[in-house]
C-alpha cells in the first residue's frame, strides 16, 4: 500500500469520522444509559447506593483500563479486527446480563465483559480520526464525538421505555443486539499509511531529528539483524520501541494528573443525575428526559466548540479553551444541590451537557497537541486508561457519600471541585512555562551567534563568513595599491 505524504483531510476519512460516530453511540451513549438501570436494580437486588453504583464503576473503569490494550492491537494487529472482536465481546456482556441473578454476576458480565469490549473499541476508532485529518481535526472529531450526545438523547428514553414494556432484562438483551453493530463500525476503519509515521531505516538514519543514540541502535540492529535485508522494502516505525517516550515528557506528566480528577469529577453526575431527579420529586419520564436533555446539547457542544477552535482566531488556545470547558462543567456541578425542581434542573442539563461535550471533543486535540500525530494512538490509550481509576473510585465514593449523609450535596460538591482544581492545575502549568520561556528568551537571544546559512547542492556557505573574507581581500587590494604608490 502506498504511503501517503500527509492526512487526506476528506475522502475516505468522512466514513472514518462516521465509523467512529457510530462507534461512540454503541460504547458512551450505552455506558451513560446503564444509570436509567440503576433504580432497576437497587430495587430488585435490595442493595444500597454505593454496592449498586459499582456496576457503572466496572464498566467505566474496564473501558478506560483496558484502553492500552485496544491501542497495541490496532497498532500491531489492525483496528478492523480489534473493533469486531471488541464488539462481540461487549455484545456477549450486554446478554449474559439479562441472565443475571446477582450483583456478583453484573459486576463480571455488565462491567468487566462488556468494558473490555468497549475498550477494544474505543480509543483506537478515535485515533483513526486523528490520523486521517490535519487542518479540520477538531472538527472531525466534533462530528465523531457527537455520537456520545446523539446516543444518550435517543436511547434514554428509548430504554425506559424497553424497561418499561420488557423489564430491565429484556431491555439488556436489545442493548445487546444493538451493539452488535460495532462489528460494521470495524469494517468502516481502513487503515492509512503516512511518510510521518513510518520510515525505512537509511531513512532514519538521514534525518536530523533522530538523536545519535538511536541512530547507533538503527546502526547496531542493522548488524546484528537478519531482517536488515527486508529494510529497503518494509516499513520501519520508528514508534515500535520509542511509542511511550512521551511519558516522561512535562507536559504529557501535567495533562496526566488533570485527567486523574477531570474524570473523578464527571462521572458521578451521569450515574446520579437521574436517582437525584426522582429524589426530588421528578417523575420517571421527566428524569429521563433530563439525561436525554443533556445528550442532544453534548452533540452541539461537539460539533459547534470543535468548529470554533478551528477557526484562525482560536485553533492556537485550544488547550485554554478545553481548560474553560472543563472549568464551567465543574461550577455546573457545584450549583446542583439547589436546583430541585424539574424546570430548574433543565438549564443544568444544557450547561453540562454542553461543556461535557466541548471538553471531550478537546482530549484528543490537547494530547496530540501535546504528543504529536505519530504518537496519539499509544498516547490515547494512556489518557484513557487514566481514567479508569476515577471512574472506578468515584460512583461507589458518592454512594458511600449519599448512604452517609442522607444527600446528595457532599457528593456533587466533591465532583465540581475536583474539575475546578483539573483546570487551575492546567493553567498554571502553562503559566509557569511562558514565564520560563519569556525568562530564557533573552539569554538565548542575546549569546546565540546569528548566521546565515545557504546552500548549494551539498556544500553549506556562512554568509558572514564570505563577508569577512570578501573584506580580508579589499583591504589586501588597498594596502598593495597604496605600498605601490
Amino acid at each position: 500500500r502506498a504511503r501517503q505524504a500527509g492526512p487526506p483531510d476528506g475522502g475516505w476519512g468522512w466514513m472514518i469520522v462516521a465509523g467512529c460516530f457510530l462507534v461512540t453511540i454503541c460504547t458512551r451513549a450505552v455506558t451513560r444509559c446503564i444509570s436509567i438501570f440503576f433504580v432497576e436494580f437497587q430495587a430488585y437486588f435490595g442493595q444500597d447506593y454505593a454496592r449498586t453504583a459499582w456496576i457503572h464503576s466496572i464498566v467505566d473503569c474496564a473501558t478506560m483500563l483496558c484502553a492500552p490494550l485496544g491501542s497495541l492491537i490496532s497498532n500491531h494487529v489492525s483496528c478492523q479486527v480489534g473493533i469486531m472482536l471488541g464488539g462481540l465481546l461487549a455484545s456477549t456482556g450486554l446478554i449474559l446480563s439479562s441472565f443475571a441473578t446477582s450483583l456478583e454476576h453484573l459486576y463480571l458480565s455488565l462491567g468487566v465483559l462488556t468494558g473490555l469490549g468497549f475498550a477494544l473499541c474505543y480509543s483506537p476508532a478515535i485515533a483513526m480520526v486523528g490520523k486521517y485529518f490535519n487542518k479540520r481535526k477538531a472538527l472531525a472529531y466534533g462530528i465523531a464525538m457527537s455520537g456520545s450526545g446523539i446516543g444518550t438523547f435517543i436511547l434514554a428514553p428509548v430504554v425506559q421505555l424497553l424497561i418499561e414494556q420488557f423489564s430491565w432484562r429484556g431491555a439488556l438483551l436489545i442493548l445487546g443486539g444493538f451493539v452488535l453493530n460495532l462489528c460494521v463500525c470495524g469494517a468502516l476503519m481502513r487503515p492509512i499509511s503516512l511518510k510521518e509515521d513510518c520510515k525505512t531505516a537509511p531513512e532514519l538514519l538521514e534525518q536530523n531529528y533522530v538523536p545519535e543514540t538511536e541512530k547507533q541502535d538503527l546502526k547496531r540492529l542493522s548488524i546484528c539483524s537478519p531482517l536488515i535485508k527486508l529494510w529497503p522494502h518494509e516499513c520501519l516505525c520508528y514508534c515500535s520501541w520509542k511509542e511511550y517516550d512521551f511519558l516522561l515528557m512535562p507536559g504529557f506528566m501535567v495533562l496526566a494528573v488533570s485527567i486523574l480528577f477531570m474524570a473523578y469529577g464527571c462521572s458521578p453526575l451521569f450515574v446520579y443525575l437521574v436517582p437525584y431527579a426522582l429524589s426530588v420529586g421528578v417523575s420517571h419520564h421527566q428524569a429521563a428526559f433530563l439525561m436525554s436533555i443533556l445528550g442532544v446539547i453534548d452533540i452541539i457542544g461537539n460539533i459547534t466548540f470543535g468548529w470554533l477552535t478551528d477557526r484562525r482566531c482560536l485553533k492556537k488556545h485550544r488547550y485554554f479553551c478545553y481548560l474553560f470547558a472543563v472549568a464551567m462543567d465543574g461550577l455546573s456541578c457545584l450549583f446542583l444541590p439547589v436546583l430541585q425542581s424539574f424546570p430548574l434542573l433543565v438549564p443544568f442539563s444544557f450547561t453540562f451537557g454542553y461543556f461535557d461535550g466541548a471538553y471531550v471533543t478537546l482530549i484528543p486535540v490537547v494530547t496530540a497537541d501535546v504528543v504529536g500525530t505519530p504518537l496519539l494512538s499509544s498516547a490515547l490509550g494512556v489518557v484513557y486508561f487514566l481514567h479508569a481509576i476515577p471512574y472506578l473510585v468515584s460512583p461507589p465514593v458518592a454512594g458511600w457519600l449519599v448512604d452517609t449523609t442522607g444527600s446528595y450535596t457532599a457528593s456533587f460538591l466533591l465532583s465540581g471541585f475536583s474539575m475546578i482544581f483539573s483546570s487551575a492545575l492546567l493553567c498554571l502549568a502553562r503559566l509557569a512555562k511562558k514565564i520560563k520561556r519569556t525568562h530564557l528568551q533573552p539569554l538565548t537571544g542575546n549569546t546565540a551567534l546569528k548566521q546565515h546559512i545557504w546552500t548549494n547542492g551539498a556544500i553549506a556557505y556562512s554568509v558572514t563568513a564570505e563577508l569577512d573574507q570578501r573584506d580580508v581581500e579589499i583591504l589586501a587590494v588597498d594596502t598593495n595599491s597604496f605600498s605601490n604608490r
